[in-house]
């Protein structure tokens, strides 16, 4: 079985009670659209998501073959888009995506393609720092889907994105729920249509 667990999930900040109680079971094929306004705790529920922080109370396992996975394999196991992801401006976009791989014990190749999968053919070899918005942004897709994750979790995924990249992001996001899980935060009420699953913070 593969899957996410979420288990009496709560989390505080201060005095400040982000989330608490959350409790969800999301299957393959499933997606999670976690809802609400700036400052409700839904880019601290991804990190929690990503193993990268820690509750205040509960737990959200990453399921593979129904084994909850360690925090290394876990971290290797799941695909991050965040405004937090930092490019280096003066690495050209391969060299961004290799210095991910490698910063991610993750193994090399494919990179070009990457970047074609994410409307950025024929740029690997262009500074970053030359680069859109919009264009940052799928770089940080690539980063994302390099490594084929088992979880993909998207934080305000249309970001700085134009018509082309929202299409673009659809498309991934269709990808990503044939053969994982699949999280979206976002506080664009469309974005969260057709969910399987819902979250509502704030």
């Amino acid at each position: 079985m593969t899957g996410l667990r979420i288990e009496d999930l709560s989390h505080r900040f201060g005095r400040r009670i982000l989330f608490q109680d959350l409790n969800l079971t999301l299957a393959p094929g499933e997606w999670l659209a976690v809802t609400g306004p700036n400052g409700s705790g839904k880019t601290t529920l991804m990190r929690i998501l990503a193993g990268l922080a820690r509750p205040t109370r509960g737990a959200a396992d990453l399921l593979y073959e129904g084994q909850a996975l360690a925090p290394a394999e876990r971290r290797n196991a799941v695909g991050l888009v965040t405004p937090d992801v930092v490019l280096d401006p003066e690495l050209t976009a391969l060299e961004n995506l290799r210095f991910h791989a490698r910063m991610r014990g993750l193994p090399s190749g494919g990179e070009a393609d990457r970047l074609e999968t994410v409307g950025l053919g024929g740029r690997g070899e262009d500074r970053v720092r030359t680069f859109s918005s919009g264009m940052r942004q799928r770089l940080k897709y690539a980063f994302a889907i390099q490594h084929a994750p088992l979880l993909l979790l998207l934080d305000e995924p249309t970001a700085n994105l134009d018509v082309v990249g929202t299409e673009l992001v659809e498309r991934l996001r269709a990808a990503q729920r044939e053969r994982g899980l699949l999280v979206v935060a976002t506080n664009e009420p469309h974005e969260a249509e057709g969910a399987t699953h819902r979250i509502h913070l704030g």
